[in-house]
């Protein structure tokens, strides 16, 4: 038993902090808007941003004041609510993973944030400690560990384990310069802009640039490509900055995953919820003969939605992902044979692909004339993807799992255990009908919804060989 703790009052100051940062865009239109109809309305709106913060100041302090935590009888009992007192008891024995994060804010003063996941929980984690000691933290996982293995075995420092992964100076520095991050960074900043349609006038500000633009295309050039290549560099630090120290351990019943420089993060995986293991190449790692490796996973929720698909190796060669795993995951066979699709399906990928892109081309040459010419290059990039997504789809099975290959803009390997696969589906269209093809679809449970691969224009014996496998198996689940 022990008393009711609070957390650290960094905590007000994050959650406060939390807040006012969703009050911003709020803030800013009622105080634009209000200052076009003159001074009274706009000191009406300022007051009014004012009431805003303080009451969020307020309600952030008594929000800190009334969460309190504590350990009893085999629980961990959380008290919070500012009007309507809510209590929360977690048995431990029901918590299935506890990730730990050490922002900025917790490592200046040595604290971490905690999220607890249970079994069958929801889209929320079941708890939060936003900021406790790193003691605090240490304690509830050995309380765990303890209720897990019945409470009879002395507690083990619950860090001891077996070196999976490590990553080292130059991995992170092909991680970085491989990941493609330059489209988040340039998605974000468009989003940025578009929240402030209404304050900027792009349209007086830009409006005159046009005739410029047309006459100095070599700036224009110029300049985009700076900004691309800031991007690229900014996406290429946040990478580093967040797979630095990359390190997988792995306890009897855990996969233990921490990683970051500035943000610190470490997850819990446990190994029986482990789903299938998947790997992503995209086209330049592919070249490089190196892939991403994740676990899907049955935990997760929306506020943790990398406990759902957890990246176990960031990147590694694929011809070493056997080696690596086969101590520690020994169900999961590695496979890189698979039997392919036959040729006749090659046309139908390439034909839908074209279903696509020629009347894009049709309607550019239409209306552009000349210039509507470059669209052929579309008409080339599809066809060469079609061709790619024909060549790369592949299947595998062996006793107990089922392996699908398939590409999207990346190529994706899955590995499912036959007891594992919540579905397995079957199609044949008219037209597949009529060339003796199928598809074949399977998937797992991944957090709260699901993942696996769909493999298009398979030979339809080969379609109903899989099928079979997994019906049998249902049915010798049922009459048993």
């Amino acid at each position: 038993m022990s008393n009711p703790k609070r957390l650290h009052p960094i905590a007000s100051v994050v959650t406060t902090g939390r807040r006012i940062r969703n009050l911003i865009i709020p803030m800013l239109a009622i105080n634009f808007s209000g200052g076009r109809e003159g001074i009274v309305s706009l000191l009406v709106t300022l007051a009014i941003s004012l009431v805003a913060i303080i009451i969020t100041l307020l309600t952030g302090i008594l929000s800190w004041l009334r969460y309190t935590y504590r350990f009893e009888e085999d629980e961990l009992r959380i008290e919070y609510g500012i009007f309507i007192r809510q209590k929360r008891y977690i048995p431990f024995e029901r918590i299935q993973s506890i990730n730990l994060t050490e922002g900025l804010l917790q490592r200046m003063f040595g604290l971490v944030k905690v999220q607890i996941e249970t079994a069958g929980g929801g889209d929320e984690a079941e708890a939060v400690l936003s900021a406790i000691t790193k003691e605090e933290a240490r304690l509830i996982q050995e309380y765990v560990a303890q209720a897990k293995s019945g409470g009879d075995n002395e507690i083990k420092d619950v860090q001891e384990g077996q070196e999976v992964f490590t990553i080292s100076t130059p991995e992170l520095l092909v991680l970085s310069l491989t990941s493609g991050g330059v489209g988040v960074v340039i998605s974000a900043l468009f989003a940025l802009f578009s929240q402030l349609d209404d304050f900027i006038p792009y349209k007086r500000i830009f409006g005159d640039m046009e005739e410029w633009a047309v006459q100095n295309i070599v700036t224009v050039a110029v300049v985009v490509f700076i900004v691309f290549f800031l991007a690229w560099v900014i996406s290429l630090i946040i990478t580093m900055l967040k797979y630095a120290n990359f390190t997988v351990m792995k306890t009897e019943k855990d996969f233990i995953i921490s990683q970051g420089l500035l943000e610190k993060k470490q997850m819990t995986i446990p190994l029986k919820r482990i789903q299938a293991i998947r790997i992503n190449e995209n086209f330049v790692r592919q070249l490089l003969g190196c892939g991403t490796v994740y676990v899907e996973s049955a935990g997760g929720s929306s506020e943790n939605e990398e406990a759902a698909n957890v990246m176990i190796l960031p990147i590694v060669k694929v011809k070493q992902i056997g080696t690596i795993l086969a101590s520690h995951l020994p169900d999961y066979i590695i496979t890189s044979s698979f039997k392919t699709l036959p040729t006749r399906a090659r046309r139908r990928y390439i034909l839908r692909s074209w279903c696509i892109t020629v009347p894009i081309v049709i309607a550019a040459i239409f209306f552009f004339k000349f210039w509507g010419l470059l669209s052929l290059i579309l008409l080339g990039l599809g066809t060469g993807s079609a061709l790619l997504k024909y060549r790369d789809a592949g299947w595998d099975l062996e006793q107990q799992q089922l392996t699908l290959r398939y590409r999207t803009i990346t190529r994706t390997t899955i590995f499912m255990k036959k007891k594992r696969i919540q579905s397995l589906e079957m199609q044949e269209s008219y037209f597949q009908k009529k060339r003796q093809l199928g598809t074949i679809a399977a998937s797992v449970k991944s957090g709260a919804g699901g993942a696996g691969g769909t493999i298009v224009d398979m030979e339809i014996d080969d379609v109903h060989l899989v099928y079979e496998w997994f019906s049998r198996e249902k049915q010798m689940e049922i009459s048993g």
